[in-house]
């Protein structure tokens, strides 16, 4: 399938292979591998996201800790059973190794599907205004990714008024929050979540402003992801 006809999950990420790559699952004879990167963000501060890429793509100690990754493919969900429950997995689906681009910015995330929950809406104790929704995304073979995104400001005023059902599309950057999760009374254990931080978003019914074909690669320069932050 050819990636580039796949509009609505395009990911760009570039960054520092910071772990070593373990043996992740087999499908129909080709092995998949898992690793962490870091992607640096301006303000100094870094996202570590996991990644998941074919054995075809590991050729040469390329792909070995410590080298850096430039690569586009999608952001994509699974399940995974930890301790008799089902937990929400994301990963990094590479599809292509690409070469680095300083002028990128490289972290980049275009996605377009339904509203599969009804999103969230509150304020942090500095009135600071945040909305969670939880995106479906259609895939080949009847599959779907489920994505969380979190949403801020005017963004989040508008996601308030969205309902189930109703299809989106975002743009921004994937990062990486730690949490504690609460164990028992005296143990805590520190959890890590992934999600779209959204920069940019529309509902289908008012999207003249947001061009499927062109937001990705318009995002995908600093100077114009800068811009969209106070655009709904």
């Amino acid at each position: 399938m050819n990636y580039n006809s796949e509009k609505n999950n395009k990911v760009y990420v570039s960054g520092e292979i910071v772990s070593d790559a373990s043996f992740s699952h087999e499908v129909f004879g080709e092995g998949f591998y898992e690793f962490f990167v870091k992607v640096m963000r301006l303000s100094g501060q870094a996202d570590i996201l996991p990644v998941t890429v074919s054995e075809r793509l590991i050729t040469g100690g390329e792909l070995e800790k410590g080298k850096r990754l430039s690569a586009v493919g999608q952001f994509r969900s699974y399940n995974k059973i930890e301790n008799g429950k089902s937990r929400l997995m994301l990963t990094v689906f590479i599809r292509e190794l690409i070469e680095d681009d300083p002028e990128r910015n490289p972290n980049s995330i275009l996605l377009s599907g339904y509203i599969c929950k009804p999103p969230v809406y509150r304020t942090t104790p500095f009135n600071r205004e945040i909305a969670d929704v939880l995106v479906a995304v259609n895939r080949a073979y009847n599959k779907s990714d489920y994505i969380p995104c979190i949403a801020w400001g005017r963004n989040a005023r508008f996601v308030k008024t969205l309902s189930v059902g109703d299809k989106i599309a975002v743009s921004g950057r994937i990062q990486s929050r730690e949490y504690q999760k609460k164990l028992s009374d005296t143990e805590f254990k520190t959890m890590t979540a992934y999600e779209v931080s959204v920069s940019k978003l529309a509902a289908f019914d008012d999207r003249e402003d947001f061009d499927l074909d062109t937001e990705f690669e318009l995002y995908s320069v600093p100077e114009v992801s800068a811009s969209l932050d106070t655009v709904v």
